[in-house]
């Protein structure tokens, strides 16, 4: 079993991933995937299974203010996560990716953004914790709330974003099948000094916004409400530099 497990790991890593896929999750869905490999489990019924279990993590975020609620929390949310690496690895493995399954996915994934930004806001409101300003407001400041609907705007808004600067409609190209059967193993173009830097910063910056990296941390240290004010920052950031491309693309006159 650990040898199968392995050669499917192995044999269905992304190109491009997370260092806590890699060392964490990946290996872990690809146990799922070695068990499932033979039954008649889809990978849409896995990234639908994902979301449910986020519902049901979510629910217990807002439901469950204490600390214990909070890792209990989280735990259904990494549950949730490792279906939604196990979906993709399942289709590679089973040659069954394709341009619907992998928007349905990416489609989950936007509704779970949305719904952690709103659960942690409600979270706040239910048990206090710290503002912007690092001043600790008590439970029931309206404070959380009226940051939590600017916080999912936002969240929404940046998302709408990715989906339409994707278009093929202004990058030029579809992108084909065979793209979501790219792995680790495939080579990787020569990248300049300046080019190598940027990737970098892209690459933190993606890293803080992939949150199931990262939000148990927080969660073990009781500070979900320093994730709510990063993860609303970061959409915010990447909000403001997305318009400020479109504004360059289409205000010219």
């Amino acid at each position: 079993m650990f040898e199968e497990t392995k050669a499917i790991y192995l044999a269905t890593r992304k190109r491009h991933d997370q260092l806590f896929n890699v060392y964490v999750m990946r290996p872990l869905a690809a146990g799922a995937v070695a068990v499932l490999q033979n039954t008649s489990v889809t990978p849409n019924q896995l990234t639908l299974l994902g979301l449910g279990i986020f519902v049901v993590a979510a629910a217990l975020l807002v439901m469950l203010p204490g600390y214990g609620g909070g890792l209990l929390g989280l735990f259904f949310l990494e549950l949730s996560y490792l279906f939604d690496c196990a979906d993709g690895m399942l289709a590679r493995h089973k040659g069954l990716a394709s341009k619907e399954g992998h928007l349905f996915d990416f489609f989950t994934d936007e509704l779970k953004a949305t719904l952690l930004m709103a659960a942690l806001a409600l979270r706040l409101y239910g048990s206090g914790g710290y503002g912007v300003d690092l001043r600790y407001r008590e439970p029931h400041d309206a404070l959380f709330l009226e940051v939590g609907i600017l916080a999912v705007v936002v969240v929404a808004s940046a998302i709408s974003l990715t989906n339409f600067v994707r278009r093929p409609e202004l990058t030029g190209k579809e992108t084909p099948v065979e793209a979501h059967y790219e792995t680790v193993e495939q080579s990787r173009a020569e990248r300049s000094p300046v080019q190598e830097a940027a990737a970098g910063v892209t690459t933190f910056l993606r890293f803080l916004n992939h949150y199931p990296s990262h939000l148990w941390l927080f969660a073990l240290v009781g500070r979900l409400d320093l994730f709510f004010w990063i993860y609303a920052f970061n959409n915010l950031a990447y909000l403001g530099r997305g318009w400020l491309g479109l504004l360059v693309r289409f205000g010219r006159g």
